[in-house]
């Protein structure tokens, strides 16, 4: 039955309300990225699965069904990008289940930071036994375990995730605990206490990034009356790179329209209004030592005017040159901060 807070925030996206979406993205991004990482074992790729499973979401929503579960048909749409990403690895010599996922990866993701240290040494050793069981197991009854429980699905959920009849559901998931039965032995509770196992595993605590962004206008002559400005007040970092810009680009005025700051964990999108009637999405993917990785997109509408990703070194600009507007071009300036 469809949960109908989910088709409300469904119904308020398609009305052009984005953080309407953000709700739906805070509500399950814990169970697609834990859903991605059990598939993949990688914590990186999860969450490049994850977000790109919301983004095919976003983009896909105006063709979502509303007689089903809107987490049903995001499922269905992370177990494609996941299973896509687990091709791509294969095709790269990397087959699937091979490549052994360090046991000091596997505690970060599913360590309970509270939990007795001899409950944890017995948990980590069943968890050990389980991974390789599941390992063991061909990938379309390795998934159809995670979603059944893991996850908790019912029978019919699992087949419209998956787009098999409930019957092969049922005759999957019989003979997949009937391998792990035989695999565990001893451990035959885990495999139906599957849930309370994983079940407790967070996603990982996620880096916090702090951002600026400046929204130039590049020219020939000033601004029309009327356009509106960024508000008034110094802006040093502007005035320090303002010199440089000149120099790069050909243009004799810049007008500083926007300014923005921002403080979001990794894979938080950062949405804000931009002139035109405009929307600026600015995503820190990943952060090294000495650099951030971002996503950046602009749209109008149901138009994507702009989808870039860089590395950006800290507290060095990248420079983003966006469409026209008024009487001359947009320009982006992102700043990751140290």
């Amino acid at each position: 039955m469809p949960d109908l807070d989910d088709l409300a925030l469904v119904e308020r996206c398609l009305a052009g309300d984005v953080t309407a979406f953000e709700s739906l993205v805070e509500k399950y991004r814990g169970r697609v990225y834990r859903l991605a990482f059990n598939v993949l074992r990688d914590a990186e790729d999860a969450r490049d699965v994850a977000q790109e499973a919301f983004l095919r979401a976003w983009q896909a929503l105006p063709s979502f069904r509303r007689q089903s579960a809107f987490y049903t048909w995001l499922f269905r749409i992370a177990m494609n990008v996941a299973s896509d990403r687990a091709r791509q690895r294969m095709a790269r010599g990397r087959a699937f289940g091979t490549e052994r996922v360090e046991e000091e990866q596997w505690e970060r993701e599913l360590i309970d930071p509270e939990e007795p240290p001899d409950a944890r040494a017995a948990r980590a050793e069943a968890r050990r036994r389980l991974m390789r069981a599941l390992d063991a197991l061909p990938e379309h009854h390795r998934a159809i375990i995670m979603l059944s429980d893991l996850e908790g699905l019912s029978y019919r959920a699992i087949a419209a995730v998956l787009r098999i009849p409930m019957g092969t559901v049922m005759s999957r998931l019989h003979n997949a605990r009937k391998r792990l039965r035989a695999a565990l032995g001893p451990l035959l509770g885990v495999v139906l206490g599957l849930l309370m196992l994983l079940a407790p595993t967070p996603a990982p605590a996620q880096q916090v990034v702090r951002f600026g962004t400046r929204v130039v206008l590049a020219s020939d002559s000033p601004p029309p009356p009327g356009m509106r400005l960024a508000p008034p007040g110094p802006d040093e970092r502007l005035d320090n790179f303002l010199p440089k810009l000149r120099r790069t680009l050909p243009y004799k005025d810049y007008t500083s329209l926007e300014r923005y700051r921002a403080e979001v964990s990794i894979g938080t999108t950062q949405r804000w209004p931009v002139p035109g009637d405009r929307i600026l999405e600015v995503t820190p993917e990943a952060v090294t030592k000495d650099s951030v990785k971002f996503q950046v997109r602009l749209s109008r509408g149901n138009v994507t005017e702009l989808n870039t990703h860089f590395q950006a070194q800290h507290g060095n600009p990248v420079v983003l040159g966006g469409p026209r507007h008024g009487n001359g071009v947009l320009i982006f300036i992102v700043w990751p901060n140290p």
